[in-house]
């Protein structure tokens, strides 16, 4: 490693992995999650870190997490930029819904700079694309556009995408003091295709299903 401390660049630098055995992410199963948009707070500007695995992109989540949890009983905080969906938490975010054109789809941001691009998120996109039930979708979209879904019936279900917790049913969202629920089902804690996602990805990590390619 470089021997100053200060302010500055580094040419060299030490890199440390350290490995822990864990429980069950979600012990009791399943524990869906209620989203708070904050409309004060951007987790991730253009041209900045918001792709990195860095602290910065962490530090908003434990203050927003509090004030969404303290003012609204929310779990999590949904990640906006100029209205537009972001991330949850510290998780990528999947929507799956009918589309206005009537076509079921499951869409999710692109990947432009201030999103982490999440292995879990391409894992689930790759194997949803596969299923070819329905359409797979990264493009920029308003949290308008999912309160007219929520309105009208359309969205199917929601949910986190992270490596710890591989996934993270969503069962409603706060924005601007109007809560907006989002449907599940209540004995399993998740969605259909949320449950079945977490299942096709941890057959995978337990080598239940081969896949030599990854």
């Amino acid at each position: 490693m470089d021997d100053k401390l200060g302010i500055s660049s580094v040419s060299k630098c030490k890199t440390f992995i350290i490995l822990s055995p864990v429980g069950p992410y979600y012990p009791r199963g399943f524990v869906p999650v209620n989203l708070y948009c904050d409309l004060s707070t951007v987790r991730a500007w253009p041209q900045g870190f918001g792709d990195k695995k860095i602290g910065g992109n962490y530090a908003p989540t434990i203050r927003i997490g509090r004030k969404g949890a303290e003012k609204h009983g929310c779990d999590q905080a949904l990640w906006l930029l100029h209205d537009y969906v972001t991330e949850v938490g510290t998780m990528n975010f999947f929507v799956f819904w009918k589309n206005e054109d009537g076509i079921d789809e499951l869409i999710t941001p692109p990947l432009d700079g201030t999103i982490l691009p999440g292995i879990t998120r391409d894992s689930i996109i790759t194997i949803c694309s596969e299923l070819k039930e329905f359409k797979v979708t990264q493009r920029m979209f308003k949290i308008q556009e999912m309160i007219k879904a929520s309105k009208e019936g359309r969205i199917y279900e929601a949910f986190g995408a992270g490596t710890a917790a591989i996934v993270s049913p969503v069962k409603s969202y706060n924005y601007d003091g109007e809560k907006y629920l989002i449907p599940i089902e209540e004995e399993k804690g998740a969605g259909k295709l949320t449950q079945r996602i977490l299942k096709m990805m941890t057959d995978l990590q337990y080598c239940r299903t081969e896949r030599p390619d990854w």
